[in-house]
């Protein structure tokens, strides 16, 4: 019988006895090993952290435990028996519910209806949308049935995820990241959420580069590095930066600060810009005003889907301002200029997304250096590419952002996601621009490689450069800008100085409210 929403989950043991329990599990892939002997046992009505660093094994782990990798070795035991999970089905079967770090949504379809499709079974659309209804209201998720995932913010799109989990009933909860894309109220509507749901047993598993939200909603933590359990430890008797020196082998320093005094020449300056939506499901950009000065870090905050990535577009001349004199670099207008143009004034761009637009997949480190290199000169001349530079330049990459490649040329595709960052951002630091707007620079990268990439922008702006950082993470734009300005449906509000604002000012910025520092 299914169970009733907010009624406790009865799992038939006793909550000291793990629902769970990882016992040595190892995998290998080659002459890799992902996961090297690792025990884990998790239990009923306990919030679990799993930690480290990219590439420490932690995906591989829920893999395994979603079905969706086979282990090389070891057992997993649920419930007190030991089980093989063939599949994600299997998992689910079981009461393992997975909430992804990248939703899984069609944007044309309703909530309803996104739902019914990833939902087993014969129950009727008509059905499935009343429980959807009494499950969304019972744990504050606030979800409307008939909407246009297209309309919704990211806090939404999350909250249909997770929904989706809890209509499957599961004893255990994976969730993959769930605050990045959240504000900080929606992200303390999603702690009391979880801290709900294992007031009624359930078992969630938390993984998070946000070692001070684990400190706050998490009693054990395990943590991993080079596939191996390190320290299984209570989060809230350590300090974050001595789990950050667990997850990375050695202590994390803090980013070393740099007040800029915002006196510099204008190296960016975006003046009236407004740039109609390139389809349904993007923002119209909205009489942008905002400049950004040599020696200065700026930032911009905001929810994802924003405006964001139409914001980077028309900086980087992706697309192209219906006035030349829109934007600005260097005191040269370039409205109308493209990318390589706007990169030969001196400008550097790092887009979001680091894998498929930041860099080829399939394309060797040395081959991904021309991509943004080939415009000024370096690596390529009269459409003739000198190889010997472009590998020199790659090298040069590595070393300097402490890139860990598993080979000296190795393809994109083959990095973890915080090495192939360290790249794609090394990449642009190493002309030493005069401006370097760049999109969400640590998004899912660990503590080691956020605070190399947080330092390098701050000793670029220390150095003379104007840096604009567009991101989600509030800790993040709070340690390093000079400036925070909130973007929001593709306005942006006035850049304030970085004490002006607090955490509660700014998220409610991003959500629209009016700023009222």
């Amino acid at each position: 019988m299914t169970q009733r929403s907010g009624d406790p989950v009865t799992t038939g043991q006793d909550v000291d006895t793990p629902l769970v329990a990882l016992r040595g599990i190892a995998k290998r892939y080659g002459d890799l090993l992902a996961n090297d002997g690792i025990d884990l046992a998790i239990r009923p009505g306990e919030i679990h952290a799993l930690l480290g660093e990219n590439g420490a094994g932690k995906s591989t782990l829920v893999k395994i435990l979603y079905g969706v990798v086979e282990p090389t070795a070891g057992e997993i035991v649920w419930e007190g028996r030991p089980v093989a999970i063939g599949s994600p089905v299997e998992a689910r079967r079981l009461g393992i519910g997975m909430v992804f770090q990248h939703f899984s949504l069609f944007d044309q379809l309703t909530v309803a209806e996104n739902i019914a499709v990833a939902l087993s079974g014969r129950e009727s659309l008509r059905d499935m949308r009343r429980r959807l209804v009494e499950v969304s209201r019972a744990y504050g998720l606030g979800l409307e049935p008939d909407r246009a995932v297209w309309t919704l913010s990211a806090g939404e799109r999350q909250r249909i995820e997770i929904v989706r989990c809890l209509l499957q009933d599961p004893k255990l909860i994976v969730l993959d990241e769930p605050t990045s894309v959240l504000t900080p109220q929606e992200a303390d509507r999603l702690f009391e959420t979880l801290e709900r749901l294992a007031g009624e047993g359930r078992a969630i598993l938390y993984i998070s580069h946000k070692l001070e939200e684990v400190r706050r909603l998490c009693r054990t933590a395990t943590v991993l590095r080079n596939g191996r359990v390190v320290a299984t430890l209570d989060p809230r008797r350590r300090s974050a930066r001595e789990i950050a020196a667990l997850m990375v082998g050695s202590e994390v320093g803090e980013v070393k600060p740099h007040a800029g005094s915002g006196s510099g020449a204008e190296a960016l300056a975006v003046r009236g810009l407004t740039l109609p939506a390139a389809n349904p499901h993007e923002w119209t950009l909205k009489d942008i005003e905002l400049a950004v000065r040599k020696g200065e870090v700026s930032g911009i905050a905001g929810i994802a889907g924003s405006g964001q990535s139409e914001l980077f577009a028309a900086l980087s001349g992706e697309r192209l301002a219906p006035a030349r004199d829109s934007v600005a670099i260097a005191g040269t207008d370039c409205g109308h200029i493209g990318i390589d143009g706007r990169r030969r004034l001196g400008a550097a761009f790092v887009p979001e997304e680091r894998l498929g637009h930041a860099a080829v997949p399939t394309h060797r480190l040395s081959e991904n250096a021309l991509l943004s290199h080939h415009a000024t000169g370096e690596v390529a001349r009269g459409g003739v590419v000198a190889l010997g530079p472009a590998r020199r330049l790659a090298g040069s990459i590595v070393a300097a952002l402490d890139v860990r490649t598993p080979s000296p040329d190795p393809q994109a595709r083959q990095l973890s996601g915080g090495n192939l960052q360290k790249f794609v951002v090394g990449r642009e630091i190493i002309r030493n621009p005069a401006l370097l707007v760049v999109d969400q620079p640590t998004w899912g990268v660990d503590a080691g490689a956020a605070r190399l990439i947080r330092q390098a922008l701050v000793d670029l702006a220390a150095g003379g450069a104007a840096v604009l950082v567009i991101s989600q993470d509030l800790d993040e734009l709070f340690e390093i800008s000079d400036r925070i300005a909130v973007i929001h449906r593709g306005e942006i509000s006035e850049a304030l100085p970085t004490a002006a604002w607090t955490r509660e000012e700014i998220g409610l910025a991003m959500m629209g409210a009016a700023h009222a520092a």
